[in-house]
């Protein structure tokens, strides 16, 4: 089913995607951002998204001031999530799952905490339609726990749907007015 929807949803979102990687690439002359994450046990694999943050700076300048107009609005319409659906076609990622999470986290996470990847990580979560950036580290993982413990196709489409308001209400897209969390 994710294979099916994946393809549908990036057929269609073809012309928006296009759009997008000729603005980042005359802006910065790279579109895509690509990191290393951890999947299903464990295992790692490339992530796709739009560049949203400026190359030429280093990570020591503040996320916000590398960011423009353009990649704040990718940002808040989860837009530069979309690269994602290749990840999903690919078999790396589901369309509903715990968001996958930098590939150097993974020895940090409790014996609990490691359940997240007994499933493919997702492009919305549980996590995701409970409170976004604006809940804490730990809330997410026990949201990621609650979902993989109660996996049904129902979940998932009541995640898909409530996917659909929470990406139109921006508000709890940054947690405390930060960009991004905070590292883990």
């Amino acid at each position: 089913m994710d294979f099916v929807i994946a393809w549908f949803l990036l057929l269609i979102s073809l012309p928006v995607m296009l759009c997008i990687s000729i603005i980042l690439y005359l802006t910065w002359r790279k579109f895509l951002y690509v990191s290393i994450r951890g999947g299903r046990n464990e295992m790692p694999f490339r992530c796709y998204k739009f560049i949203t943050m400026n190359p030429a700076y280093d990570t020591s300048t503040p996320e916000k001031d590398r960011l423009n107009g353009f990649t704040r609005i990718l940002r808040l319409s989860s837009l530069d999530e979309l690269p994602q659906l290749w990840n999903v076609i690919r078999g790396d990622m589901s369309l509903v799952g715990p968001r996958p999470l930098p590939i150097e986290y993974t020895y940090k996470y409790s014996l609990e905490q490691r359940k997240r990847f007994s499933v493919k990580p997702g492009i919305t979560g549980w996590a995701q339609v409970n409170g976004r950036n604006s809940i804490t580290w730990e809330e997410k993982f026990k949201l990621d726990i609650e979902y993989v413990n109660q996996l049904s196709c129902l979940i998932d489409i009541k995640i898909l749907y409530k996917t659909l308001w929470t990406v139109f209400d921006s508000s709890k897209v940054n947690a405390n007015k930060n960009i991004s969390m905070k590292p883990f």
